[in-house]
């Protein structure tokens, strides 16, 4: 049922060669058991599945859904990096402006500060 509910919905995303497909699509895969042959039944579904292309829909479909409340923790965790990174690059900056501030007190030249900077940087 489920099969059938994303093959009518597939039909329009997904490029098909042959009409017959489209129209197998369309209606949804059905699969004859004959002689209580459930195996080739099974084996016939997948077959059909393949050359149609719900396969890959319904993976594509598995490997881009998301639950909204797995949206909001990834959401959460992306703003908390962003302000881990914030904060960090702000004490960085700090510690800095502190190096040059005082570097330039003690009457370094501005050259000379650049050199401490980089090596800092490197470091």
């Amino acid at each position: 049922m489920i099969i059938q509910a994303v093959a009518k919905r597939g039909a329009a995303f997904l490029p098909l060669d042959s009409l017959s497909s489209q129209l197998q699509q369309w209606r949804g895969i059905r699969v004859k058991v004959v002689n209580n042959n459930l195996d080739q039944a099974l084996a016939l579904m997948q077959r059909k599945m393949q050359s149609s292309g719900i396969e890959r829909m319904i993976k594509y479909e598995q490997l881009r859904h998301l639950k909204n409340s797995e949206k909001r923790v990834l959401a959460k965790k992306n703003l908390e990096r962003k302000i881990r990174s914030q904060d960090l690059a702000r004490k960085l900056k700090t510690i800095l402006l502190h190096k040059v501030r005082f570097l330039s007190i003690c009457g370094v030249k501005f050259e000379k500060i650049l050199e401490v900077l980089i090596m800092h940087a490197k470091s």
